[in-house]
């Protein structure tokens, strides 16, 4: 329980402003007049204390509080931080009533703030970081779960040509070209180093792609501590962090999510070990279940590939946060711990591969 109170205390709310992150308030708050719809000052500006790669602040005035999230200041892998991409895709997704904040503007003048970056509401909730939920009562911990899950299939079931995402995307050949980026941004990132099992990895996996072709809205990063939950009823009221979100397959997007079953408690508050029974929380099979009844499936097959996949990907993220940690970009305090699971995740990653033959 400790271990779940700091990180709760660690990554919730807000602090200061943090060294190297300011933010220009002046100029701030002359775009924000011309550009946001009803603004009116004066304004503050604090910091939000998750979040690894593009910094967000919160924006208080007297009668709106708002969120803005930026481009982090210094050298920049080419396609990393696209946040007009994020602005496109929560703008689309409000419209189709997914939920969401909703936007009020973005500004590519780096003039501005130094960085690109956008704005949208900021929604009222709760973050829940433990995907134990220990903050929740035993009897509403299923509930909180299913709405994780409705919400994951609601987003794979939107009509990407009515929500104007047709061009979002490269549809076709999801995994493989997946792989194929995460494996450049690895080999590309000599500040971070060279891990062993992800080698081998980058190696087996585009030659083990299991056959079939899907396309849905996918957010890439889909966890518990990416949504905003109603402070008291077992509902998804936003989710955020839409960075790595694109047009791909929808069981790459869910098996990711999945993950959390199989990683380890210690330093991913992951599922891995723990008597789910006695937690109140549904089993993966329970789980997958509940998602193939929303989305018209029988099942998933594969699932071992897809999970192999995903564990490196993360190893991907998390190699390129130690990278940022090396070059003096990351852009949160708990950057540098965090870059240390890359080892361990790779390891995982190659673990579930040597079971399909790796």
């Amino acid at each position: 329980m400790t271990e779940t109170v700091d990180r709760q205390t660690q990554f919730s709310g807000t602090s200061a402003v943090r060294p190297g992150q300011e933010i220009d308030a002046a100029r701030l708050e002359a775009w924000m007049r011309d550009h946001v719809e009803g603004y009116a000052g004066p304004l503050t500006i604090e910091q939000f204390k998750g979040g690894q790669s593009n910094p967000t602040y919160k924006l208080v005035t007297p009668t709106q509080t708002y969120v803005l999230r930026r481009k982090p200041p210094g050298e920049l892998l080419p396609s990393a931080h696209a946040v007009d991409r994020e602005y496109r895709v929560i703008t689309a997704l409000y419209g189709q009533g997914f939920p969401v904040a909703r936007t009020f503007g973005l500004c590519t003048d780096n003039d501005v703030i130094g960085t690109w970056f956008y704005i949208m509401d900021c929604v009222d909730g709760r973050v829940i970081w433990d995907t134990s939920f220990p903050d929740v009562p035993k009897a509403d911990r299923r509930a909180h779960f299913d709405a994780m899950n409705a919400t994951m299939a609601q987003l794979h079931m939107i009509d990407i040509e009515k929500a104007g995402l047709t061009d979002y995307g490269k549809p076709g050949n999801y995994f493989a070209r997946q792989i194929g980026r995460w494996s450049r941004q690895y080999v590309e990132d000599t500040d971070a180093g060279r891990v062993p099992a992800m080698d081998r990895l980058v190696e087996w996996l585009p030659d083990n792609i299991p056959p079939g072709e899907e396309v849905s809205v996918v957010h890439g990063d889909y966890r518990c501590d990416n949504m905003i939950f109603d402070a008291k009823l077992p509902k998804v009221r936003a989710v955020l962090d839409w960075e790595l979100s694109t047009l791909g397959h929808p069981l790459a997007d869910f098996s990711y999510h999945l993950m959390m079953y199989r990683m380890p408690p210690e330093t991913t508050t992951g599922l891995a070990g723990k008597d789910l029974e006695a937690l109140g929380l549904p089993s993966e099979a329970e789980y997958v279940a509940a998602y193939c009844a929303r989305t018209g499936r029988a099942g998933i097959d594969n699932l071992d590939f897809y999970i192999a996949y995903n564990l490196f990907r993360l190893a991907g993220i998390v190699h390129g946060i130690r990278g940022r940690v090396a070059r003096g970009t990351a852009t949160s305090a708990h950057a540098r711990k965090m870059a240390e699971g890359v080892e361990g995740l790779a390891d995982l990653a190659l673990e579930q591969a040597r079971k399909l033959g790796a």
